[in-house]
């Protein structure tokens, strides 16, 4: 008969991190602060407010999302206590490997509680706006763009994140000529701020008759969605509004009618364009927003001597300045320079699995301070 391993000491030291979870995630208080929250949400005049009682409603979501996975992590570690005292009792081996799948799965939840205490800022929490623009490259950038632009897309789907696409109108030639979206979901600003910097493709041409290697960039930038309480002055007569045709699929009345729109902001020289909403309102809107998070972080910039805490220092797309480089040839990697995170599945990765390097970045980060 095959020895029972005695995974006791294993569970008590899983126990004891979860405790040390509990205390510096302040999960007691976090159930405090739902109930408060959903006593406000039970008002019968909560939705009088619709902006409010959104906020309200997606904060009651964020925390039951954080004490349901310690809440799941406890039972598991529960479970897994009876499991093995089950297996060293009656010598049962089924039981006993029942317990090593607990523990490999109770040890991935200790890890996704821990990475969402490395999210403190302010905005961390929240939602994200993000651009990707072709650097150094010509044609070939704004198809790697275009690449970057899916596999976020793929690894929000992953996540169950929200994506509103924002603007992404195709480029002459190949690729796209920009992206701009809203990732909406628990941390995703906190989370994708790993991808802010350049990042580097190596590949044959796709477009070279010769087939030639070619290195391409582009320049992924990520801003919080500020919450409505944050207050940045725009001064109307400093924006310009132009409006035009859309070329995206935002609805039939999106493609008949004059609904995109383009903010310039003279004074910084910013422009935001917008045109997959349904209407020429809900695109101003909208682009008002992201010059509002723009606005904001060039204020912060100015009065910080520091590299920027939101975005990071800002580096041309193009040599020396990449965070991460994808090579499909001669040989297949993708390697993070700053984690020193990489993988030779790269077709994985461009289809959106890259929460070892968005991880890894955050390890990073948090080691060296």
């Amino acid at each position: 008969m095959v020895e029972i391993e005695n995974h006791t000491s294993e569970l008590v030291t899983l126990g004891d991190h979860l405790r040390e979870i509990q205390d510096y995630l302040h999960i007691d208080a976090k159930r405090c602060e739902i109930g408060e929250l959903e006593t406000l949400a039970s008002a019968v005049d909560f939705w009088n407010d619709n902006e409010r009682a959104l906020t309200i409603s997606k904060k009651i979501a964020d925390l039951r999302t954080e004490v349901s996975e310690f809440d799941e992590a406890i039972r598991i570690l529960e479970d897994a206590c009876v499991a093995n005292e089950l297996a060293l009792s009656d010598e049962d081996e089924q039981m006993a490997a029942e317990v090593v799948v607990a523990i490999d799965d109770l040890m991935r939840h200790i890890e996704s509680l821990e990475l969402s205490s490395w999210f403190d800022g302010e905005f961390d929490g929240g939602d994200a706006i993000v651009t990707i623009n072709p650097g150094q490259g010509g044609l070939e950038a704004q198809d790697w763009a275009d690449m970057l632009f899916r596999m976020y897309l793929y690894y929000a789907q992953r996540k169950s994140w929200k994506v509103n696409v924002l603007d992404a109108p195709p480029a002459e030639g190949i690729g796209i000529d920009h992206a701009t979206f809203i990732v909406s979901g628990h941390n995703a600003y906190g989370m994708l701020r790993a991808e802010q910097g350049v990042h580097r493709l190596v590949r044959i041409s796709p477009t070279d008759v010769k087939q030639r290697r070619q290195t391409t960039f582009a320049g992924v930038e990520v801003l919080p969605v500020l919450p409505d309480d944050i207050e940045v002055k725009i001064n109307e007569n400093d924006v310009r509004i132009d409006v035009f045709h859309s070329s995206g699929a935002g609805g039939q009345s999106v493609n008949t009618s004059d609904s995109a729109v383009r903010l310039t902001h003279m004074p910084t020289g910013i422009v935001v364009t917008c045109q997959n909403e349904r209407s020429q309102l809900q695109n101003k809107d909208v682009a008002f927003k992201i010059l509002t998070a723009k606005l904001y972080e060039l204020e912060k910039q100015k009065r910080a001597a520091e590299i920027d805490e939101l975005r990071g220092e800002r580096h041309e797309a193009s040599w020396g300045n990449q965070i991460r480089n994808y090579v499909l040839y001669p040989y297949q990697m993708v390697k993070d320079l700053r984690s020193g995170v990489e993988t030779g599945n790269v077709d994985a990765v461009l289809n959106g699995d890259i929460d070892a390097f968005v991880i890894g970045y955050h390890r990073w980060r948090v080691a060296n301070g």
